[in-house]
C-alpha cells in the first residue's frame, strides 16, 4: 500500500506540473513545439519574457544580413531607408537637386551641375561646397554620401534651401532649389577612337541602358565607324535583360545569350532573335577585375559564340542570379534563386572561400601577379569549348582572349602614398578651387589639357604635397612624373569638365586601347583558331 500510494502521488504531481504548466503559460515550453518557426518564437519571447526591454525590431533589422550572408556572398538585405537609393541607378531617375558631388575634406564639394537641373537654375556651380540643407550643418566627421543623399533627395516638387560656401568667399550663399526627376546615364561615354572605330562605356545595366546603347550608336553610325569598342571595366552588372538585350544587337539568330538554373528556379534560355542590326560589325570588349554579373554575361555570350574578342583582365566572376523579395515595410532582400551559365555551359561563379571583409580575392590575384601577368593565371574549373571550339574555363571569371595587364611604369612609393593618403585628389580640388577663374575660360578637353601640360602641375603637386606631409623624394618624383601628370590632367578633366571629357583624355594613353585598336588593324576581331 505505501509503494502504491508513493506512486500515485508522483504521478499526480507530473500529472499537475505538466498541466499546471499550460494552464499557466509557460512559454518556454512552446519552443520545442515551433520546429522551424524557431527565429520568430525568440523574438516573441524577447519582447514577451526578457528581463529588460528589448527593441525586437531593431534585433531583426541587425539579423537579417546575418541571416542571408551565410547562404553565399551576394544574398543582402536593403532596409527601408536604403531601398529607393538603392535602386535608383539601375532605374536610371531620382527625384533631387540635380548635383553629382564627392565627400572632400568633410565637407560636400560639387563636381558637376547637371545641364538644364533645378541646381543650375537656382545658381548652383561646380566647385562650391555644400554646407547645408534645410538649415542642418552638412559638415564635419559624421557627414556621408548616405547623410548627403537622404538631405538633397526628396520627392519631386519638394523645396531644399542649400547653403553653400564659393570659392573666393567667406560668407554662406543660400539657394532654394526645388527637386524634380533627375536623369542618370548608364551610357557615360561615346565617341570615336580613331577614324573607323568607335568606343562606347558603360557604366551599368539599367532600365535605360539599351535604349543609351541605341543612341551611342546612331551617333557613331553619323560619325562612319566600322569597328566597335564596348568598355564594361569596373562595371558591376545589372538587369540579365539588359544584358540580353545589349548582346542580341550583335549576334545572329538562335545564339544562346545565358541561361539560368536553379533548385527552385526552372532553366531558362536566353537567346538571340537575328534582329541585331550589327551582327557583322567587328567588335572587342573590354573587361578588368571590376567587370561583373551582366558584363560577364555580355563578355561570356561574346567569347562563347566567337563573335569577337575580349580584352583585358580577368573579370570579377559573379554567377549568381539574384531577385529582389519586398517586405511589407517597403524594405527589401536580394536572394540569390538561380546560376547563370554562358552559352559553352560554364558557370563563372568564383568559389565563395575567396570573399571577404578585406575583398581577399582581389589581394591574392595581386600578390600572386595576376593583374600583371597572364601566366599567373590559375584556372581550377572545368574547360568548356567555344563555338569555334576554343578552350574557356569555367570556376572564375572570364579571362580574356588578349591579356593586358596593369601598367606598373612610373609606379614608386611615393606615387603610392600620394594617391592612397588621398593627398592626389586633395590637390585636384585645391587647384581647382584656387585656379578656378583662368581653368573656366577653357571649355573642352583638349585646350584644358594643352594649357594645364605648361603649368607644371607635378611640381605644384610636389610642393604642396611636401607642406602636407608628404616629403619630396626627387629620384620617385622623376620616374612617377608622366604618370602622376596623366593622374592629376584626367582628375582636373573631370572636375572642370564631365566624365565624357575624362573618359576620352584616358583612352589617347590606354594600353588596354591600343590593343583593341591594333587588333582591328590586324583584322583579327572575329576569334577563329582553336587554342
Amino acid at each position: 500500500m505505501p509503494l502504491w500510494l508513493a506512486i500515485s502521488v508522483i504521478i499526480g504531481i507530473l500529472i499537475g506540473t505538466f498541466y499546471g504548466n499550460q494552464l499557466a503559460g509557460n512559454k518556454l515550453m512552446n519552443v520545442v513545439q515551433v520546429g522551424s518557426n524557431k527565429l520568430s518564437s525568440l523574438f516573441y519571447y524577447l519582447k514577451d519574457i526578457y528581463v529588460d526591454d528589448v527593441d525586437v525590431s531593431d534585433l531583426v533589422e541587425k539579423s537579417i544580413p546575418r541571416i542571408l550572408s551565410e547562404l553565399d556572398p551576394h544574398s543582402s538585405y536593403i532596409s527601408a531607408d536604403d531601398a529607393e537609393i538603392a535602386d535608383d541607378d539601375l532605374r536610371g531617375s531620382f527625384s533631387g537637386v540635380g548635383v553629382e558631388f564627392v565627400i572632400h575634406q568633410d565637407t560636400i564639394r560639387v563636381q558637376r551641375v547637371i545641364p538644364g537641373g533645378p541646381a543650375e537654375r537656382a545658381g548652383l556651380l561646380a566647385g562650391d561646397k555644400i554646407v547645408s540643407a534645410d538649415n542642418q550643418a552638412l559638415t564635419g566627421d559624421s557627414i556621408t554620401n548616405e547623410t548627403a543623399i537622404h538631405n538633397l533627395k526628396g520627392p519631386e516638387g519638394s523645396k531644399v534651401k542649400v547653403g553653400v560656401v564659393r570659392h573666393h568667399e567667406k560668407a554662406v550663399k543660400y539657394f532654394t532649389v526645388t527637386r524634380e526627376e533627375i536623369k542618370t546615364r548608364s551610357v557615360t561615354a561615346t565617341h570615336m577612337l580613331d577614324d573607323n572605330t568607335g568606343y562606347i562605356k558603360i557604366r551599368n545595366f539599367g532600365e535605360n541602358t539599351y535604349a543609351e546603347m541605341l543612341v551611342a550608336l546612331a551617333r557613331l553610325s553619323q560619325a562612319g565607324f566600322q569597328n566597335l569598342v564596348i568598355d564594361v571595366r569596373g562595371n558591376t552588372g545589372g538587369y540579365v535583360s539588359t544584358a540580353q538585350q545589349i548582346v542580341n544587337e550583335f549576334l545572329p539568330s538562335d545564339r544562346t545569350i545565358v541561361y539560368m538554373e536553379g533548385q527552385h528556379y526552372k532553366r531558362e534560355v536566353l537567346k538571340s532573335n537575328g534582329h541585331g542590326s550589327y551582327q557583322r560589325m567587328p567588335l572587342v570588349v573590354l573587361i578588368d577585375e571590376g567587370s561583373a554579373s551582366a558584363s560577364e554575361i555580355l563578355a561570356g555570350a561574346v567569347q562563347d559564340n566567337d563573335r569577337g574578342t575580349i580584352v583585358g583582365r580577368r573579370s570579377f566572376g559573379k554567377g549568381l542570379v539574384q531577385e529582389l523579395v519586398a517586405f511589407s515595410d517597403r524594405s527589401m532582400m536580394r536572394l540569390t534563386v538561380a546560376r547563370y551559365y554562358t552559352p559553352s555551359g560554364r558557370c563563372i561563379q568564383k568559389p565563395y572561400d575567396v570573399y571577404g571583409e578585406n575583398n581577399d580575392d582581389m589581394i591574392l590575384r595581386y600578390e600572386r601577379g595576376e593583374l600583371f601577368s597572364i601566366d599567373s593565371i590559375k584556372h581550377t574549373g572545368p574547360k568548356y569549348h567555344t563555338r569555334n571550339g576554343r578552350v574557356v574555363y569555367g570556376g572564375g571569371g572570364i579571362t580574356p582572349d588578349v591579356f593586358v595587364g596593369q601598367d606598373t611604369t612610373g609606379v614608386t612609393s611615393y606615387y603610392k602614398e600620394a594617391v592612397v593618403s588621398g593627398l592626389l585628389m586633395q590637390f585636384c580640388f585645391d587647384y581647382c578651387d584656387v585656379h578656378e577663374d583662368e581653368l573656366r575660360k577653357y571649355g573642352d578637353e583638349d585646350s584644358l589639357v594643352k594649357y594645364l601640360k605648361g603649368q607644371n602641375v607635378v611640381e605644384k603637386f610636389a610642393q604642396y604635397g611636401d607642406k602636407h606631409g608628404l616629403p619630396r623624394r626627387n629620384l620617385m618624383i622623376q620616374k612617377s612624373h608622366q604618370l602622376m601628370e596623366e593622374v592629376i590632367l584626367s582628375r582636373l578633366v573631370y572636375n572642370l569638365l564631365d566624365e565624357e571629357s575624362y573618359v576620352q583624355y584616358q583612352n589617347r594613353n590606354d594600353p588596354v586601347i591600343k590593343e583593341a585598336l591594333r587588333i582591328f588593324k590586324n583584322k583579327s576581331a572575329f576569334p577563329t583558331n582553336k587554342k
